[in-house]
């Protein structure tokens, strides 16, 4: 038998951590902010090219982008090929360019000189992984890119979305943090001042799509998604979507968190099905 004073004992975290999840639930369910609906596109982009289709992120951009009436066609730039690629191609809307070095994008030059918008879903998990290489694809992968591709597109306005991760603090002492501000230092700096727009996304949990989710996987997204710390990768795609449409009122450097993300999901589906 438990003495009771142990049984206290354990029951009190238990509590605690129910209260504040309650409170948590509750904040963001009052929570009415939403973002302004843009009743036309600011600027119209046709045609973009994603990075990372093959993983979590990257396929639920690619199935939002696929349901998007106004994108006529996707440049997926990808080491390998899954059933949403394939399923793009046969539909006419995806040309998917194998491409293995992503510290050199020379043979898609011709591509990358004549896309404006670049969604960037590359990445992988900090576990098990030394910072050298962590390094190497969250900041080399992506800062080499657009140093090329400012070097052979001379458009207006070009636009960077990438998925940076949540809301990351510049003091921490942990190795994926430190790379990822990194990155964004890195990027946003490069393209200060240039005809180049840099947006990095910064979600907390991101669920798969409903084709990709295993059990664990939607039992996570549940637990987290009332108190705002979940999002579908659909809807960072949607965000996208949304933030590319708004043109140049989204500066350079912008950082969009999980909320934020959700309320640029919610535009994009109100913009495109709007109720009278």
């Amino acid at each position: 038998m438990i003495h009771p004073r142990i049984r206290i004992l354990l029951l009190v975290p238990a509590v605690l951590f129910t209260l504040l999840y309650m409170v948590g639930v509750i904040i963001v369910a009052t929570d009415d902010r939403s973002v302004e609906t843009f009743d036309a596109q600011e600027t119209k982009h046709e045609v973009i090219a994603l990075f990372g289709a093959s993983g979590t992120t990257g396929d639920g951009i690619l199935k939002a982008a696929l349901a998007d009436p106004q994108i006529r066609k996707i440049h997926v730039i990808t080491r390998r090929s899954t059933p949403r690629i394939e399923e793009g191609v046969a539909s006419g809307k995806v040309q998917m360019a194998l491409h293995m070095d992503y510290l050199d994008y020379s043979d898609i030059r011709e591509l990358i000189a004549n896309v404006d918008t670049v969604f960037w879903a590359i990445g992988i998990s900090a576990l098990g992984v030394d910072e050298e290489t962590y390094g190497r694809i969250h900041v080399d992968f992506p800062l080499q890119f657009v140093q090329e591709w400012l070097d052979v597109n001379h458009q207006s306005d070009l636009s960077f979305h990438f998925i940076s991760s949540s809301d990351i603090s510049p003091d921490s002492d942990t190795m994926w943090v430190r790379e990822k501000i990194r990155a964004e230092k890195a990027l946003f700096g490069f393209a200060d001042g240039s005809n180049l727009r840099v947006i990095a996304y910064r979600p907390d949990y991101i669920g798969p799509t409903k084709e990709q989710a295993h059990f664990g996987q939607n039992l996570l997204y549940w637990f987290f998604r009332p108190v705002g710390a979940a999002v579908k990768a659909s809807e960072i795609g949607r965000a996208m979507l949304e933030v590319t449409a708004r043109g140049g009122s989204m500066e350079n450097g912008k950082k969009i968190s999980t909320s934020g993300i959700v309320r640029y999901s919610d535009a994009y589906e109100r913009r495109l099905t709007p109720t009278f």
